[in-house]
């Protein structure tokens, strides 16, 4: 495995979507890098972040002497950085679509994140709200999209633009919260959570979330 000068600032696994994003875009590159846990809610977490970078918040991205400091931001520039990790579709046009919808997940589906808090080792039902339930119904809507391009275009796998990239690592947070608070889906809804799970990157994150010491019962963050 090559050894670069990647370090990632990121928050309890459990709980922070932003960190998952941005930890999973980096082991799809393939690359060793450091990885530095800034416990979320405590004393001095706001002081420690500021350390790392201006915004005081996680995930933050340390490599060739620059802080990167945005989940999208970190994503183009692994892109960039790792042409063969496949990070976009090489198709213009899927990889145009796929960033519709990572930019739609970025910027978003307030009511699903203000209700259905990350909490990888919760589980118990809840019925959300109807502004909540059409977030839901737009999550579906993008993933049917995403998979009539992928299969239009040929492409095999059964992530969203057949092998896994940065379009993968910003939903993977959301079907987290839909298995937490057992929200149920169509058939490619279904399977398109089920190859999340199944994923190992995120099989290995979850396991480390479960790992962790610390429980923040009102931890807001979305």
């Amino acid at each position: 495995m090559s050894v670069v000068d990647l370090t990632l600032v990121i928050g309890n696994k459990n709980y922070s979507s932003w960190s998952l994003r941005a930890g999973l875009a980096v082991a799809l590159t393939g690359v060793a890098h450091e990885e530095i846990l800034v416990p979320l809610d405590q004393e001095k977490t706001k002081l420690t972040l500021l350390q790392h970078a201006p915004s005081g918040l996680v995930p933050v991205l340390k490599s060739e002497g620059m802080v990167i400091w945005d989940s999208l931001a970190i994503g183009e520039y692994l892109a960039e950085r790792f042409p063969d990790a496949g990070l976009w579709p090489r198709d213009r046009k899927l990889r145009a679509l796929a960033r519709c919808l990572v930019a739609e997940m970025h910027a978003g589906f307030a009511a699903l994140r203000r209700e259905l808090s990350m909490d990888m080792r919760k589980s118990h039902k809840v019925m959300p709200s109807l502004e909540a339930l059409r977030d839901i119904g737009r999550l579906q809507d993008l993933w049917g999209q995403a998979i009539d391009a992928r299969q239009a275009a040929g492409l095999a796998g059964a992530f969203l633009f057949g092998a896994p990239g940065l379009v993968d690592c910003y939903f993977a947070p959301v079907v987290s919260r839909l298995v937490t608070y057992g929200v149920e889906l169509g058939p490619d809804g279904s399977a398109y959570m089920a190859t999340i799970t199944d994923w190992p990157l995120y099989r290995a994150w979850l396991e480390a979330a479960k790992a962790e010491p610390w429980d923040l019962p009102n931890h807001g963050r979305p």
